[in-house]
């Protein structure tokens, strides 16, 4: 069975799995795709994941250690591995390597491994910042390894480097090749950061290098979620792509839904994502000069003043039938023009209209509202005016007016972009470029900020920041790192196709981010915890430095107590025969000899010796535990479940008939005495139960440490 063909996205090369099999010598055709790196083989059989090709080359090449134990070591270093691509983690992760290769050659063993490679390719794919460290002197054993594997190998590494990195073009935009002509570019240590390539290659119409303005509009309505997000970061993206500029715009057109509380949080959020712009502007500056326009098309006989019902003049609209005050004169629709702008009893009752084609079978061209009155004060120009512009009105001005070369809009509006245009051509203002993308959808998610308003209103959820909400405050709360929401979207590219993503998939990124760095802490559930006395167990307690987490020096260390008799989970207990032998994680095996249980046939108490010469291979449990102290700390462990129990809404479905109704798990454990120096915002793994962000620090000891339980891809958060 031969592989057939590589395929991966044209700005994100798979370097390591191309330089395996450089060594490796097997010739791969490749071709570029928008999907993950995959081989597809001869008999129609494929394999997804950069990690997972890497491993099956280093199967086939003989990469893959010389016996059992080199192979599970480098299992350990191929999970540890993604930590160089964590921006700043990037030179931490130099220094623990730099270290570890002080009396070594290869990172495994004695001969090369598919570890090398990878750690290889991390450094040598991020170009010019590991150029600049290799003369800097600072991690002399990591740049001797470097160049002993660069002159070893040079035949086939420089090959690969020359191809997918020297090449960069980064920010560069190229005309579209063919698949055989087309070439790899980027830069693959950017991947995840805010305006790196996304995995796709596409172009502005008529966009130049230089000339390139774009803008990000939202509306101050609601918190920045998920959906702005991609907007946002693909704005970014082809500003940064064409040397162009983007500036943020507050599309506040509607007082009744808007407030500085949202401008603020916006403009928190968007920092949060790493978003560059050139200055921020809002649609209520250019107020007076849409009034002009307005009047504008009333005098040319383009817009009307109509005083229908709104549910009859959406009904009128649908079935293409004009309304009764389409042919008012100029000189009535002045009138009640000046009524609207008055907020008159009168003008109340109005709206203005474009008059456009009430047959066309495109229905937003059918006569569209320009503005409707609404005397509710705006949150930054007060009561100065008493009627406001549509979204669709203005938009297609304050674009042209403020030198917008390219909109970008999600294919939701596609309907809408024959109006865009031919409010432009009314309004006799420059044409603007559409260039449509995909909404992001997520199952199990509402994204309407109505919807979510409602959540807020009634009490559901704790604000827009509540770790169950898509926003990027709520999402972030919960523990998702900024780095891969980016990673995650801009995956996603420009695509057209609407598609609904699992989180799974962002929370898997998340992990691969966080796991290589993020410190090791232990906790016991608090419910039916058991005592296990160890007979020859210290009498007086002792305390051990150890690494907070194993593999990451950076992580720092944390002070563990060994007593004559500590605490394990309820659930470990319960799996315990009499007389085996079980493993102490981070202490070393004991034999359990005695089971106390109650009536109902629940372990209640344990006793048993310390065996320390023992082999951890030889026993089925590893079990965390915690030493008997006054010094453990209260935690709270808090898990989440979807607002909704429907992946997707169907159109007409009301979202109050799938709401689930029981978001939110609360667990009491208690926790190894360093979880004290816990920060707010800082993530953490606890050991055998999953990742968690701090959200409460600790106080005072009658008050719980809040810990937040972050999804890792696979499952719901379960603690035992």
């Amino acid at each position: 069975m031969e592989i057939k063909v590589l395929s991966f996205p044209a700005d994100s090369p798979p370097l390591l799995v191309i330089a395996a099999a450089k060594l490796a010598g097997i010739t791969i055709p490749t071709e570029t795709s928008g999907s993950a790196p995959t081989f597809s083989f001869s008999n129609g059989s494929k394999l997804q994941g950069t990690y997972v090709l890497l491993r099956y080359i280093g199967r086939v090449g003989n990469f893959y250690g010389q016996n059992a134990y080199e192979a599970g070591e480098i299992d350990e270093w191929l999970d540890y591995t993604p930590v160089f691509s964590s921006g700043s983690e990037f030179e931490n992760a130099c220094t623990y390597v730099d270290k570890y290769l002080e009396r070594r050659t290869f990172v495994v063993g004695h001969s090369l491994s598919i570890v090398d490679i990878a750690i290889w390719s991390a450094l040598a794919g991020t170009g010019q910042r590991w150029d600049s460290l290799r003369k800097s002197k600072k991690y002399q054993n990591l740049v001797r390894w470097f160049n002993s594997l660069s002159a070893e190998y040079s035949d086939s590494l420089d090959e690969v480097t020359a191809t997918y990195v020297s090449n960069r073009g980064l920010g560069k935009p190229t005309a579209a090749k063919s698949k055989e002509q087309q070439g790899v570019k980027g830069d693959v240590s950017e991947k995840g950061k805010a305006g790196s390539r996304p995995s796709f290659e596409v172009d502005l119409p008529d966009a130049e290098i230089g000339k390139v303005r774009l803008r990000f509009a939202p509306e101050p309505s609601g918190y920045l979620h998920i959906g702005h997000s991609k907007a946002a970061l693909l704005n970014q993206y082809f500003a940064q792509r064409y040397q162009g500029q983007l500036i943020v715009r507050f599309d506040d057109t509607n007082p009744a839904k808007e407030s500085n509380e949202f401008v603020d949080n916006l403009l928190k959020d968007i920092e949060t994502l790493g978003i560059k712009y050139e200055t921020v502007t809002y649609t209520s500056d250019y107020f007076p000069d849409l009034m002009e326009m307005a009047e504008n098309l009333i005098r040319q006989g383009k817009a009307y003043v109509d005083d229908t019902p709104r549910e009859q003049m959406q009904k009128e609209r649908m079935d293409g039938i004009e309304s009764k005050c389409r042919n008012n004169s100029i000189e009535e629709n002045m009138k009640l023009w000046k009524e609207m702008i008055a907020g008159s009893e009168r003008g109340l009752e109005c709206c203005l209209r474009g008059k456009l084609d009430m047959q066309d079978p495109n229905k937003s061209l059918r006569d569209p509202v320009y503005y409707r009155c609404n005397p509710i004060p705006h949150h930054r120009i007060g009561s100065k005016y008493k009627v406001y512009p549509t979204y669709d009105f203005a938009c297609p001005f304050v674009d042209a007016k403020e030198g917008i070369t390219h909109a970008l809009r999600s294919s939701e509006y596609h309907d809408r972009n024959a109006q865009y245009y031919r409010i432009q051509e009314d309004l006799g203002v420059r044409k603007v470029h559409i260039y449509e993308f995909s909404r992001l959808n997520m199952v199990y998610t509402l994204l309407s900020k109505r919807k979510l308003l409602w959540f807020v209103q009634n009490g559901k959820v704790d604000g827009w920041d509540d770790p169950r909400f898509p926003t990027v405050q709520g999402i972030v709360r919960r523990g998702l790192l900024v780095e891969a929401l980016i990673q995650f979207i801009l995956e996603q590219g420009a695509s057209k196709n609407l598609n609904l993503m699992e989180w799974d998939k962002l929370w898997t990124i998340n992990k691969k981010i966080i796991d290589p760095v993020c410190p090791r802490h232990t906790a016991v559930i608090e419910d039916r915890r058991v005592l296990l006395t160890l007979t020859d167990g210290p009498d007086k307690p002792f305390v051990r430095i150890i690494p907070r987490h194993k593999k990451y020096e950076g992580a720092g260390e944390k002070a563990t107590t060994y007593t004559k008799r500590i605490w394990i989970d309820h659930a470990d207990a319960q799996l315990i025969s009499a007389n085996e032998e079980i493993t102490l994680m981070d202490w070393g095996n004991a034999i359990v000899k005695e089971i106390s249980r109650d009536q109902d046939g629940n372990v209640t108490q344990l006793s048993g010796f310390l065996h320390l010469e023992g082999s951890v291979k030889t026993t089925k449990l590893k079990l965390t535990w915690l030493p008997e102290t006054n010094e453990l700390v209260n935690l709270t462990l808090v898990g989440f479940d979807y607002l909704i129990t429907k992946k997707k809404l169907e159109e007409g479905e009301d979202f109050l008939d799938v709401l689930n109704p029981c978001t939110r798990f609360e667990t009491a454990a208690i926790g190894d005495s360093n979880m004290r120096n816990l920060k707010r915002g800082e993530i953490l793994q606890l050991e055998r139960k999953g990742y968690f962000r701090c959200d409460v620090p600790f106080t005072r000891s009658s008050k719980p440490v809040v810990l937040f339980a972050i999804p890792d891809g696979r499952q719901q958060a379960v603690f035992k």
